[in-house]
């Protein structure tokens, strides 16, 4: 590997998508059209914009984008009768439901309501059973996106050992599961781990994945650890401090422009392959 090498998020974005263009040709010579349908609940105006990115990243690829706006005030029930509707309309191949919801809504018994086959955003307890395992057809964009900047950049995980800071369910655990499933050893740290520091220095792997901005230090870090940063923070910061953990790093990703890109190539994949199983069970 390259002495302190830049994990370029967007070269692994556009490599993903190239390798798309192909396929989605393909389905459309059969007559089908990818199509991935977003939920917006509410107003909340990061959301907003992540959801018009995922849109238009479809739009310029020729997959279909169906957008579903609902007000703030939309109460579990009613959005659990529009993933329903989605579920049972064969033209959508992919659902994905913007994360946060306004907190009066039952979050997760919204993810469980989608389908396991259009499940394309990894959310579903069933699929993320299914990926620890070894066997899920869309695990979580994000961690997702970590192993495929992993794999273009030949980054061994097998006999590594990799340390996962955060243990939400659509990132720190499944990708503490991918890991493992790639013979990483794992350690996976949260908030109220003893030692912190001392756990992330022994490290060859580090991902951040802790949702506190430039949380990890450089000092923390063993000389030479991929250092694979899944933050987004406000003033455009990871949850690494980037500086001193690009010195002491072989190998780190940038925020942006890092896991970022690549977590909406995987959407767009996943969405795609949802859409070809749909060709072969015809």
């Amino acid at each position: 590997m390259d002495e302190k090498l830049i994990l370029d998020g967007q070269k692994v974005a556009n490599d993903v998508k190239e390798g798309l263009k192909p396929r989605i040709a393909v389905l459309k010579e059969d007559g089908i059209i990818p199509s991935l349908a977003t939920i917006l609940v509410g107003d909340d105006p990061s959301s907003a914009t992540y959801v018009r990115m995922k849109g238009n990243a479809c739009e310029r690829l020729g997959i279909h984008s169906q957008r579903i706006h609902l007000p703030k005030e939309t109460t579990t029930d009613e959005l659990l009768q529009t993933i329903h509707e989605l579920n049972n309309d064969p033209t959508v191949h992919g659902i994905l439901l913007q994360h946060p919801v306004p907190s009066h809504i039952d979050e997760r018994a919204a993810f469980e309501a989608i389908a396991l086959e259009k499940d394309v955003d990894g959310v579903t307890s069933w699929g993320y059973g299914q990926t620890a395992l070894g066997f899920g057809l869309y695990p979580s964009c994000t961690p997702a996106a970590i192993v495929r900047i992993m794999k273009y950049y030949n980054i061994e995980a097998e006999g590594k050992h990799a340390v996962v800071v955060g243990r939400s369910p659509i990132l720190g655990k499944p990708v503490s599961a991918l890991l493992l499933n790639m013979n990483a050893t794992v350690t996976t740290c949260h908030s109220r781990t003893v030692n912190l520091p001392e756990i992330v220095k022994q490290a060859d792997i580090v991902v951040a994945a802790v949702g506190k901005p430039e949380f990890i230090k450089g000092n923390w870090l063993k000389e030479g650890a991929v250092v694979l940063d899944a933050g987004y923070n406000p003033g455009n910061v990871g949850d690494v401090e980037y500086e001193s953990c690009y010195q002491k790093s072989s190998a780190i990703t940038p925020v942006p422009g890092g896991v970022g890109p690549v977590t909406i190539s995987m959407l767009l994949k996943h969405t795609v392959d949802a859409a070809e199983k749909l060709l072969e069970a015809k």
